[in-house]
């Protein structure tokens, strides 16, 4: 859906013509610290050419994230698993939404080919919501973990679930799994969750989050938050207070930025000093670690912010 520039109306007499400019903004400029690499290197084209032979999708494709340059340049990826179809439709998110076919049994076990193809040390491992079939979608996230351990030992295991409909079942079977990290995103502020994240609720996110602290005590948490989608600071920090009540232990933040015309505008552009002070409030809420910047997202330098917790040797 195209933007239009914002209309100015003023009182007009009876019979006298307003014009209106109904023309679209043009795009400004993207500032020096918001600017990406651009994906190009052998072993872009490698990990590229690894996924396809593999019948394999990532979330930096998917969802046309801005540092898939520099972290396949590294040989670090998402894989995505579940297909490449999601059951919701979220304003901000650039995977595609449809339905999807029956669930790939054979798929953590290619996962696992890859991570070990690639020699990961920490490997992360996403989805697609699947609200058709949630326990099958659990299933499969304990499956590449054992795959994993498997075909990778010594590599550590972060997944970033869907919330499973709040489901205490298809957490118990993830979490039971032993992952070295659980990440759920809230993604945004209570007020905006109904546009930002069709068919989602704040309050199952942190009951999620929470729950599986219950399950596993020493269970290393993790949540990501955009900003920029109209916000206010103070919304993001009570949002900061929550997860850090929940016992998240890892927080990220970074700047949404808008996939197409088809999804939500972006409000505004949060600058470094913004994402600076946002990390500076959040530490002081006892997270173990906080990666906030604008191009931060869930998974950039994950292997990273888990040797930050204690968990790992940086790669």
């Amino acid at each position: 859906m195209a933007t239009f520039a914002p209309i100015a109306l003023e009182y007009a007499p009876p019979e006298t013509l307003v014009q209106i400019d109904v023309s679209p903004r043009r795009p400004a400029p993207k500032p020096d610290w918001l600017k990406a690499r651009a994906p190009v290197g052998e072993n872009f084209h490698a990990l590229k050419k690894l996924a396809r032979d593999l019948g394999l999708h990532t979330v930096c494709e998917s969802a046309h994230c801005p540092n898939i340059g520099e972290c396949w340049n590294h040989k670090t990826a998402t894989f995505m698993m579940l297909g490449n179809l999601c059951t919701r439709r979220c304003g901000f998110c650039a995977v595609p939404k449809g339905r999807p076919e029956a669930i790939d049994t054979d798929e953590p076990r290619r996962v696992a080919q890859a991570v070990a193809a690639l020699g990961l040390k920490h490997a992360v491992i996403t989805s697609v919501n699947r609200d058709d079939d949630i326990l099958g979608g659990a299933r499969q996230f304990a499956t590449v973990i054992e795959q994993i351990r498997r075909q990778a030992p010594g590599c550590q295991v972060e997944v970033l679930t869907p919330d499973f409909q709040g489901s205490e079942e298809a957490i118990r079977i993830v979490v039971s799994a032993a992952p070295e990290i659980l990440n759920h995103n809230t993604e945004t502020v209570p007020r905006l969750y109904r546009a930002v994240r069709s068919g989602s609720k704040y309050e199952r996110s942190l009951r999620f989050l929470e729950y599986a602290k219950t399950i596993s005590s020493l269970l290393v948490t993790k949540s990501g938050v955009m900003a920029g989608l109209g916000e206010t600071f103070d919304e993001l920090l009570d949002v900061f207070r929550d997860l850090a009540r929940v016992g998240v232990d890892i927080l990220t933040v970074g700047q949404y930025l808008r996939p197409s015309r088809d999804h939500l505008p972006m409000a505004r552009l949060y600058t470094p000093a913004e994402f600076a002070d946002l990390k500076r409030e959040a530490l002081t809420m006892g997270f173990r670690h906080v990666e906030s910047g604008p191009l931060v997202r869930s998974s950039y330098h994950a292997h990273e912010q888990a040797a930050a917790t204690g968990l790992m040797v940086v790669q």
